[in-house]
């Protein structure tokens, strides 16, 4: 018959008569106990959604990150390795915990862009690129800040990191061509673990080069195309120490990943056309994805 009853927002107030016919009113006191209640009960709301629409955002990114495994695994262990390594020099330049955080995230989705689809098959074409085609690649880093934009407003280093991690010291990067500090930090160290990783880890179509060879490509971009403290601090003996051994580890993993029986995927020698790529994605089954968000040494911490 009637609706559930619904409780006040704040206790009821009883009022004692002072005498037949006359009600006494609420004091100061009453009254600004009654506001205070009003004012936590509100707070905690909102901060009860707020953590709810952090945790949904948290999620969102968890689960963006598994779609890039599924979807490209090569991109999906790339961008780890690149974490790996930015989290490195973050840690060195002395950020704060909370600045490494953005630094990460960076790192991991700056690659997101190239999955989609106008770019996939260019970027996993182990034939040459028309100069039309790397134009359109290097549309990537916008791309991927369009996927981010939507989280913002939880991560509002996100999509400007993203789209600046191609952006080079002198101003001649894309796509907005910034110079210098104006390029975002956590961009400035993501492009140096970005050249790192791309010129000393193996490809489909050349083998990786050692240390050494990356860290004389680092030195000649050094105040041209990265910031040059960073670059002399990512190359300072005991900070290369650690990209080298973190660098020895991954590859042990990714090769014990290789022998392991679960979900083999088909090998074939030579070039792979779009076409098959295509048919072998409709034929492969999708991996059970296991989520690693932090490096295992950087977990740790």
């Amino acid at each position: 018959m009637c609706g559930a009853f619904v409780r006040p927002p704040v206790p009821f107030v009883r009022f004692l008569p002072t005498a037949p016919g006359v009600t006494a009113s609420p004091s100061p006191t009453t009254i600004a106990a009654a506001a205070a209640a009003i004012a936590v009960a509100a707070w905690r709301s909102a901060r009860r959604r707020r953590q709810s629409a952090e945790r949904l955002a948290a999620a969102t990114l968890e689960s963006l990150l598994n779609a890039i495994d599924a979807n490209d695994a090569e991109t999906g262990a790339h961008v780890r390795r690149v974490a790996d390594y930015a989290l490195v020099l973050a840690e060195a330049a002395g950020l704060p915990s909370a600045r490494r955080r953005e630094v990460e995230r960076v790192a991991l989705f700056h690659d997101v862009g190239k999955i989609h689809e106008a770019l996939f098959d260019l970027v996993h074409d182990d034939d040459g690129l028309s100069p039309q085609e790397r134009e359109a690649i290097a549309t990537h880093p916008k791309r991927g800040a369009d996927v981010l934009a939507p989280l913002c407003a939880f991560y509002p280093e996100l999509p400007d990191g993203v789209v600046a991690h191609h952006e080079r010291w002198d101003g001649g990067g894309y796509p907005n061509g910034l110079r210098g500090i104006d390029i975002p930090l956590a961009a400035r160290i993501v492009a140096i673990a970005d050249t790192f990783d791309a010129v000393t880890h193996a490809r489909r179509y050349r083998a990786g080069s050692d240390p050494e060879r990356g860290a004389r490509v680092i030195q000649e971009g050094s105040g041209r195309q990265f910031d040059p403290s960073l670059a002399a601090l990512f190359l300072s003996p005991p900070v290369f120490a650690e990209i080298r051994r973190r660098m020895e580890a991954s590859a042990r993993a990714e090769a014990r990943e290789r022998t392991a029986p679960a979900n083999p995927r088909p090998r074939t020698r030579g070039r792979v056309s779009r076409g098959e790529r295509r048919a072998r994605q409709r034929e492969t089954p999708v991996p059970n994805v296991s989520f690693r968000w932090r490096p295992a040494v950087a977990a740790r911490r």
